[in-house]
């Protein structure tokens, strides 16, 4: 499988972005990037944007529902949320949408800040996969893959994608 190249998608996304927010009236949205990679692809949606907009960063990996199984990843960090959630027209971005837990985590983490007016999410792939009723309103891609494949993303610049075969133990 060939998988697209990050760089490429972004010019289209961010078409995509300013119709969907124009659409809705949407004139002053705050970003949030999710921690790693969602990050990454905000930063790189941002400048691709010829924006300067305060990033949002969210650390969800206290508010995800697979935490006592997996245990906490050895490098969580604090979220940092430079403005107000409250009333605030959001735009949620992440790399890869597969099961959909990762962005009810992040909504969880959001709504205990404030409750905005709106939630945009942005995603780089979507893989198609969900196991929760999630879906992105901006997207760069979407993908099927094998029950044995995953896609990481590697950055912060310049992103590419690599894909990643699970091996059986």
């Amino acid at each position: 499988m060939t998988l697209p190249n990050p760089e490429q998608l972004l010019p289209d996304m961010a078409r995509a972005l300013i119709r969907h927010l124009d659409t809705r009236g949407i004139a002053d949205a705050r970003f949030i990037g999710i921690h790693t990679g969602g990050v990454w692809v905000a930063q790189a949606l941002l400048a691709t944007l010829e924006r300067d907009d305060p990033l949002g960063m969210l650390d969800v990996s206290f508010y995800r529902d697979d935490f006592t199984q997996n245990g906490l990843h050895p490098q969580v960090r604090p979220s940092a949320l430079p403005f107000e959630i409250e009333g605030q027209h959001l735009v949620l971005i992440d790399d890869v949408l597969m099961s959909g837990r990762t962005i009810r985590a992040a909504l969880n983490e959001l709504f205990d800040y404030g409750r905005p007016a709106s939630v945009t999410l942005v995603c780089l792939l979507d893989l198609d996969s969900r196991e929760l009723p999630i879906r992105p309103d901006v997207v760069g891609a979407t993908l099927s893959l094998a029950a044995d494949e995953r896609v990481k993303l590697l950055g912060p610049a310049p992103l590419a994608l690599e894909l990643k075969h699970l091996t059986r133990q």
